[in-house]
């Protein structure tokens, strides 16, 4: 064996080593180089997709948008239709107060013609309950008209109370001069003095009226409640109701204004009365729905 190439062999064989190494690095490199560009790649696509779905997102927005401003639109439509069935509603009611149901003035009695002062002067001004000055300005005077109270039997009786009727008539024709005050004043005196009289529950109604026209709720609910109350059936019982409705509005009171004048539907059905408690009805639907 030729010994001296044993060094020559083993040099040849260090070489070898120190070069697998190197080899194994390049190889190394290579692939993370390429698995860098895989997620460059993958990067690329990733905000290719996000810039997709930004622009999905700005389109929706911008359908929203159109459909809140045609939402708006709808809202203050149904805003001036508001207005419009408010203004048709006051209209209507206030024909309902001027009397523009009642019966024609040629089928009136004499009964219902002006008292003289005396009369009204008789009556004792420390037994009447002021009404309340509202912190508004008083409306104009309203052009008021009234039925005679029917009697159902004698209709005699209505001539044997000379003194009620003037009292009656004098509280009224103060109401109708649209001095609300002192008709309330008068209609509380007539009430004390003929409180189970014929026109007592007149009476009630004008000056629950009274107490109404100036925004004193409250008071103006406890004179219709009472007529209802004690004469059911009196020819003035569905303007009472229609008018306790009225005062709980007044008062806030949407519940209890609403079941009011779902009685006045269903217990006078087809009155002047009924169509105004319809209007009314109608008007705090379109409240609640705001």
């Amino acid at each position: 064996m030729n010994f001296r190439r044993i060094p020559l062999i083993s040099a040849l064989l260090f070489a070898c080593l120190l070069a697998a190494p190197a080899h194994a690095q390049r190889v190394s490199t290579a692939d993370r180089l390429a698995a860098l560009e895989q997620q460059l790649s993958a990067m690329r696509s990733g905000n290719l997709d996000l810039l997709n779905q930004i622009g999905e997102l700005k389109s929706e927005v911008q359908a929203q948008r159109a459909q809140i401003e045609e939402l708006q639109q709808k809202l203050e439509q149904q805003a001036q239709s508001g207005r419009s069935q408010y203004l048709d509603l006051d209209s209507r009611l206030e024909r309902l107060e001027s009397g523009a149901a009642a019966a024609p003035a040629s089928a009136a009695p004499a009964a219902t013609a002006p008292a003289t002062a005396p009369a009204a002067a008789a009556v004792p001004a420390s037994t009447a309950r002021p009404a309340t000055t509202p912190s508004v300005p008083t409306p104009p005077a309203t052009i008021y008209q009234d039925t005679p109270p029917r009697v159902y039997g004698d209709a005699a009786t209505l001539g044997t109370g000379v003194d009620e009727r003037n009292a009656y008539n004098a509280a009224f024709e103060t109401l109708k001069a649209g001095r609300y005050a002192d008709a309330a004043r008068q209609f509380q005196a007539f009430l004390d003095r003929h409180p189970a009289g014929t026109y007592a529950p007149n009476a009630m109604y004008w000056l629950g009226e009274s107490y109404y026209v100036t925004q004193n709720y409250a008071l103006a609910q406890e004179q219709f409640q009472g007529l209802l109350d004690r004469y059911p059936t009196h020819d003035k019982a569905a303007g009472a109701l229609l008018k306790v409705g009225l005062c709980q509005q007044g008062l806030r009171q949407l519940d209890a204004a609403e079941a009011s004048y779902n009685q006045v539907l269903g217990r006078y059905p087809g009155t002047e009365a009924a169509r105004v408690a319809d209007d009314r009805l109608r008007a705090i639907q379109l409240l609640k729905v705001r």
